[in-house]
């Protein structure tokens, strides 16, 4: 190279330019050409002249590969017909080169990812803009703006790799110096390793480049986003004053044709005189009207409560005026928010924790395990503690009574709709807890089992057993002294998408109240775990649910809309009606499955259409005010560094005398994870899982041999069972401990049912009949 064209040390700039000898043939060996790095491709030229009109080759560095010969010599390709053997002057010349190389490989390949995912991560440049986003230039403005420093931040950490590379090589040429002798080596030695500092000098000023270059552009970008925040922010306070004047006057306008109308009535008109006028337009503010897509019957009238008869009568004479015996004793207030009396409340005997040890910080890529198990069952995928959180899948399911007041105040319910709503918004409150837990719980091992004993604090005992393993399944049994049982059995299945995470869960919920016989039945919601490969993990919930009453017939439907980023409905929002037996409509409930649910009674709806049977027109519902029937705890103090655990949460796996030694509590790998002994409770997790192992191929063995002696020619070979749909087959002859299969009277469903025997057992104290699990 010449000496007044050596290039400068590594910028972080796109562009990098100098002399480079290329190897051309073996007549001519190597020439000198002027080499241009620039937007990811490699060009080169015979003289810095011909770089306005004649480029002699060029190479795409994002599926290039570059390797090094010697000191001095390396080599470009792309793996096809392109190949630079190329030979720099120096070694620190060549260094040089590759630094740059490196640097522009890595932006190239980005620039190509975010090509290729430009059209699922953000909206089309033609898109229509919404009023007050600024328009499609500056949202391009700002994207632009967060690539360039996003690929700032990327180069510091390029350079940062080529630090440590230099620096360690570094650090053993003085090593071998420091081990010589004063020989005729030393001066070598000597010279390498300067050398070797010099490229480490040079690869540090283009570090402290990148960061200075970075810094100036976040501070320019930073100031100016404030100025348009709050230019913004002005603007929206300037837009609401606007709002709220022609809401105004539109009221103003309304009650004034209302009045005109009125004055000019003719003698049959139903409109009442004096002061009925002011009684009619104050109901009318009190009611709210909802709009919804509903998949019922058809929606008749329905009638107002004795209170709201009473005022408004005369003014909605078209109401229909026949009453239903559960309506006649529903009161409004109880259902908002209904305080028993404090006498009865029981207070806690015993001190439960509130804090657990903090989530350690260990780093783990997800996506590096998760990438070969796409479609795959979850249940199957063999995941380190380091995705899990320290509790089972059956503490989760216990976790579902967080709110189990509302089901005692459904249990003293008079009506059965009032009822009705309590068991909607219990429904919805078990999802509450899921908002920041991206957590994994643990899968349980065959027999494993949760006692959740809250007799005296709250009057109920839960207890749930892994009654299957593939498919994995749950038994749950909740008894109350406060008039309500609960069960179910609950079957994840769950499939690996690539980008996201759905896990659906199969099985019936029933909760019986003991004082009306009623009985409802519901399902769960898919729950989706998004951003799988890069960003930040969050979850929706999304799906319907039905709940019947079997008794009187009732039934509330309710939607969960999935998150939409086109959407202007408030996030994780829940809707649904109440209905009576003859599809009448009671109650509309609405809010959000992550903070609170509201009702309102309905008092007038209609629907767009004469045929209502599709299920396709949008009915609207005349409603009262809306209360508040549930709203969700604040999490405790903290609870970012502890797994985002409620106060429940905090309690599950605490330990307790006295449970069975099947019990979530004494799994070693859940323990050792909540201490924080992360590294030990992987190794213990894989102990446990191969123990599993060992004793399903012992029970499947057992299994073949009672099932060949029995039925000779049925026989099936012992490798038969290596087949995972036999696992649980009839030939497997496990059983559960404290539940037994049977069909559900109420579904038709196989499933698993309390059959007693275990409080009992606890009292004795004799757990000589639970398997060694752990």
């Amino acid at each position: 190279m010449s000496d007044n064209k050596t290039p400068t040390p590594v910028p972080p700039s796109d562009t990098y330019k100098g002399w480079v000898f290329k190897w051309t043939n073996y007549i001519k060996g190597y020439q000198r050409r002027w080499f241009v790095l620039s937007n990811g491709l490699l060009s080169y030229y015979r003289t810095q002249a011909e770089m306005g009109h004649t480029c002699r080759g060029t190479i795409n560095l994002a599926t290039a590969t570059i390797s090094v010969d010697d000191a001095c010599n390396f080599v470009i390709s792309n793996g096809g017909a392109q190949t630079y053997h190329l030979k720099a002057n120096c070694e620190v010349e060549r260094q040089r080169w590759i630094t740059a190389l490196e640097l522009a490989k890595a932006k190239a390949a980005r620039m190509q990812a975010e090509s290729d995912d430009s059209g699922d991560d953000f909206p089309s440049p033609s898109a229509p803009v919404a009023p007050g986003q600024g328009g499609g230039s500056h949202n391009s403005e700002v994207q632009s703006a967060l690539r360039t420093l996003g690929s700032k931040v990327e180069d510091l950490s390029t350079c940062n790799d080529l630090i440590s590379k230099h620096g360690s090589a570094l650090q053993r040429s003085l090593s071998e110096l420091d081990s010589l002798r004063l020989t005729g080596e030393a001066g070598d030695k000597i010279r390498q390793v300067t050398e070797r500092a010099t490229l480490f000098r040079i690869t540090s000023n283009a570090m402290i480049n990148a960061c200075r270059d970075f810094l100036a552009l976040a501070q320019t970008h930073s100031k100016r986003w404030q100025k348009a925040l709050q230019a913004e922010r002005e603007q929206r306070v300037r837009l609401e004053e606007t709002l709220e004047q022609l809401a105004k006057q539109h009221n103003h306008l309304e009650r004034a044709f209302r009045g005109a109308a009125q004055a000019n009535s003719s003698a049959d008109s139903k409109s009442a005189a004096g002061p009925g006028k002011g009684e009619a337009s104050d109901e009318d503010d009190e009611n709210e009207f909802f709009d919804a897509m509903e998949e019922a019957p058809e929606f008749i009238t329905v009638p107002a409560d004795p209170q709201f008869h009473k005022r408004s009568s005369s003014n909605i004479s078209g109401f229909n005026s026949e009453m239903c015996p559960d309506d006649q004793s529903l009161n409004e207030e109880p259902l908002a928010m209904n305080q028993d009396s404090p006498s009865q409340e029981l207070v806690p005997l015993k001190k439960r924790r509130t804090r657990i040890p903090d989530k350690p910080n260990y780093s783990l890529n997800l996506w590096s395990i998760m990438k070969n198990c796409i479609g795959k069952e979850l249940s199957k995928i063999p995941m380190p503690v380091n995705f899990n959180e320290p509790i089972s899948m059956l503490q989760r399911l216990s976790e579902d009574l967080e709110y189990h007041e509302l089901l005692d105040k459904a249990a003293k319910s008079q009506s059965s709709l009032e009822q009705m709503c309590y068991v909607a918004a219990f429904s919805v409150s078990s999802y509450s807890t899921t908002v920041y837990r991206t957590g994994k719980p643990f899968n349980p091992l065959l027999g494993e089992t949760y006692e959740l004993d809250r007799q005296r604090e709250s009057g109920y005992r839960s207890l749930c057993e892994q009654v299957s393993h593939h498919p994995p399944a749950a038994a749950h049994h909740v008894i109350s002294d406060r008039g309500w049982n609960l069960r179910q059995e609950i079957t994840v299945a769950s499939k690996f998408r690539g980008k996201y995470l759905s896990i659906m869960p199969l099985g019936t919920i029933h909760a019986i109240f003991e004082k009306s016989n009623h009985h409802y039945t519901w399902k769960k919601v898919t729950t989706t775990v998004h951003n799988i490969i890069v960003g930040k993990l969050w979850i929706d919930q999304s799906g319907e649910i039905d709940i019947v009453n079997h008794t009187t017939g009732d039934r509330c439907h309710l939607k969960f809309a999935p998150y939409s980023y086109f959407s202007r409905d408030v996030a994780r929002k829940v809707t649904g009606v109440v209905m009576d037996k003859n599809g009448k409509a009671h109650y509309v409930l609405s809010g959000t499955w992550d903070e609170k649910m509201e009702f309102s009674r309905v008092m007038q709806s209609s629907r767009g259409g004469e045929n209502g049977t599709e299920g396709k027109q949008k009915t609207v519902y005349q409603t009262l005010k809306a209360r508040e029937v549930w709203r969700r705890n604040p999490l405790p103090e903290g609870a970012e560094t502890m797994y985002y655990f409620t106060a429940l949460a905090l309690t599950l796996n605490e330990p307790e005398e006295g449970v069975a030694p099947t019990d979530s509590r004494r799994r070693p790998d859940q323990r050792l994870m909540e201490d924080g002994r992360w590294d030990e409770a992987n190794a213990e997790k894989q102990r446990l899982e191969e123990k599993q192992r060992s004793v399903r191929r012992e029970r499947e063995r057992e299994a073949a041999n009672q099932h060949t002696s029995s039925q000779s020619e049925e026989a099936v070979d012992e490798d038969t069972y290596t087949d995972p749909s036999l696992k649980n087959a009839p030939h497997d002859n496990y059983q559960a401990l404290w539940f037994e299969r049977c069909k559900d009277e109420i579904t038709g469903e196989q499933v698993h049912i309390y059959k007693g025997g275990y409080w009992e057992t606890k009292e004795r104290g004799s757990w000589e009949g639970c398997p060694d699990i752990f």
